[in-house]
C-alpha cells in the first residue's frame, strides 16, 4: 500500500512539473507572438514536446495529435515569419486580414471536419471529450496556421478555443492548463488589440497590406 502511494504522488509530481513547464513555455510563445518575436517558434516546440506526454497519460488522444501538429507549425511559423520579415525590409509587425467571407467559410469546413473526428473518435476510440476535443483541435489547427501567416483574426479564434478548453482541462484536473487557458483568453484579446493597432498603421503608412476576401 506504501509502495502504492509512493508511486501515485511521484507520478503527480512529474505530471505536476511538466504542466508547470509546459505552461510557461506556452505562456513565452503566446507573450513573445503578439510581441511579433521570432523566438514564439521555439519556444513553442518546447511547449509542445512537453505537452505531448501530459496528453497521452490524460487519454486525450485528440490533443496528443494536435501537439504533433503544432510541433510541425513551430517549425514553418519560423520559416515563414522569417520570410515575412524580409519581404517587409526587415520590418518584424507586418500583419495581413481577411475579409468576412473567407472566414465563414473556413468556420464552416473546420466545424464540418471537427464533427466527423469527434464522430471517429467517439465510435473508435475512448478518448474523452470526442466532439468538444475533435473541435478544439481543428480549430487550433486552423488558427495556428493563421498565426503563421499573420492573419489578424486568428486572435479572435483564440478566444473561443481557449474559453472551451477552460472546461476540458478543468474536467481532467489539469489545473495548470486550465489556469493557463484562463490567461489565455486574456491575453489572445490583448493580442488582437495589439496586431490591429499594428494593422491599422500599417494601413495608415500604406506599407503593402494583403487584404483577401
Amino acid at each position: 500500500m506504501t509502495e502504492l502511494l509512493s508511486g501515485v504522488i511521484s507520478g503527480w509530481q512529474l505530471q505536476t512539473s511538466l504542466e508547470l513547464m509546459a505552461t510557461l513555455m506556452a505562456l513565452s510563445y503566446t507573450v513573445l507572438a503578439i510581441r511579433h518575436s521570432l523566438w514564439c517558434w521555439p519556444a513553442a516546440f518546447v511547449s509542445t514536446v512537453l505537452t505531448l506526454q501530459i496528453m497521452l497519460q490524460s487519454q486525450l488522444f485528440t490533443d496528443a495529435l494536435l501537439q504533433l501538429y503544432y510541433a510541425g507549425m513551430a517549425i514553418y511559423g519560423w520559416l515563414n515569419w522569417q520570410r515575412l520579415t524580409k519581404q517587409s525590409h526587415g520590418v518584424p509587425q507586418i500583419v495581413n486580414e481577411w475579409g468576412l467571407w473567407p472566414h465563414l467559410k473556413l468556420i464552416a469546413a473546420t466545424s464540418a471536419v471537427g464533427l466527423l473526428m469527434g464522430y471517429l473518435m467517439a465510435s473508435y476510440t475512448d478518448t474523452d471529450f470526442a466532439y468538444l476535443g475533435s473541435q478544439i483541435s481543428c480549430f487550433a489547427v486552423v488558427s495556428t496556421w493563421l498565426v503563421a501567416k499573420k492573419v489578424l483574426s486568428n486572435w479572435l479564434y483564440w478566444v473561443v478555443i481557449d474559453a472551451a478548453s477552460i472546461y476540458m482541462y478543468l474536467q481532467k484536473d489539469l489545473y495548470f492548463f486550465s489556469a493557463l487557458f484562463v490567461i489565455y483568453t486574456v491575453i489572445a484579446a490583448v493580442g488582437y488589440l495589439a496586431w490591429r493597432s499594428s494593422y491599422q498603421l500599417q494601413q495608415s503608412n500604406k506599407s503593402g497590406i494583403c487584404v483577401s476576401g
